[in-house]
């Protein structure tokens, strides 16, 4: 527990004047987190973090984290998308060359990675982009939820949510976790308006952000599960890597995009 506690506070000492402050320099931090994210997968998947694969897999997520407009040096017909796509034929071609060690589904997995990991960290730049609120809203869906489903499924929890995926998380703390956490923002949102000036559409919206930032913290825990590994990685002592401290928000951020909040 101790070991948990320095280091939250260490990464909020990092972590908060940088999205206070916002522009470039959270850009790059979130193009190292995606960085450091993509090698967790790499990891879990047995691949040297030095390597064709891992060169070419950084390089796909960082093309989906970075604003356009930083590409704009590019020639008009070459964006994101195509600078993706070639790293996906990258790793096609790389199944070939190295058919022995390198197949198909390893070439899924990193592609599904880039997807995944890139356009999350891409929506957590945009919300920001939008305005600090825009920004701590999304977070504070993560971290309500995940908090009220922690303090509530302990004091209530009987019946298991997820059972052969996260086996300490139940219904009751799930079911709390979302209530308390839409009703806490209900009051947040009434003093800093985000997305639509309904203030109804956005409670709803919230619950349902709510309920999805949990299957972004199931669909990791199964990930882990399928790999036999118990945390994602160790770069943050006592809490794990940055997949298991950002998987429910590399969901909800970009489903904010999607439904027009950002």
């Amino acid at each position: 527990m101790k070991t948990r506690v320095i280091t939250a506070v260490i990464a909020l000492i990092v972590f908060i004047p940088l999205i206070i402050v916002g522009s470039w320099p959270l850009m790059l931090a979130a193009i190292v987190l995606g960085m450091v994210a993509m090698s967790e997968l790499l990891l879990m998947k047995k691949m040297f973090l030095i390597s064709f694969e891992a060169i070419v897999s950084y390089l796909g997520v960082a093309a989906m984290i970075v604003p356009q407009t930083w590409l704009d040096f590019l020639p008009e017909q070459i964006g994101r998308l195509t600078l993706v796509y070639v790293m996906v034929a990258l790793l096609l071609l790389h199944t070939v060359i190295r058919k022995q060690r390198f197949n198909f589904d390893d070439a899924g997995v990193l592609t599904l990675g880039m997807l995944y990991i890139g356009m999350g960290f891409n929506a957590f730049t945009v919300a920001r982009a939008v305005n600090f609120q825009t920004l701590l809203y999304g977070m504070l869906i993560v971290w309500l939820t995940d908090s009220g489903a922690y303090l509530f499924g302990r004091q209530f929890g009987k019946h298991k949510l997820a059972p052969n995926v996260s086996p300490n998380k139940t219904w009751e703390g799930s079911v709390l976790g979302t209530v308390a956490a839409t009703a806490i923002l209900a009051v947040y949102l009434t003093f800093f308006p985000v997305g639509y000036d309904n203030l109804a559409v956005m409670i709803v919206l919230t619950l349902l952000l709510s309920i999805l930032g949990q299957f972004g913290d199931l669909v990791e825990s199964a990930l882990k599960r399928y790999y036999g590994v118990k945390d994602s990685g160790k770069i943050l002592p006592g809490h794990g890597g940055i997949l298991d401290r950002f998987d429910s928000m590399l969901l909800v951020l970009p489903a904010m995009a999607l439904l027009g909040i950002l």
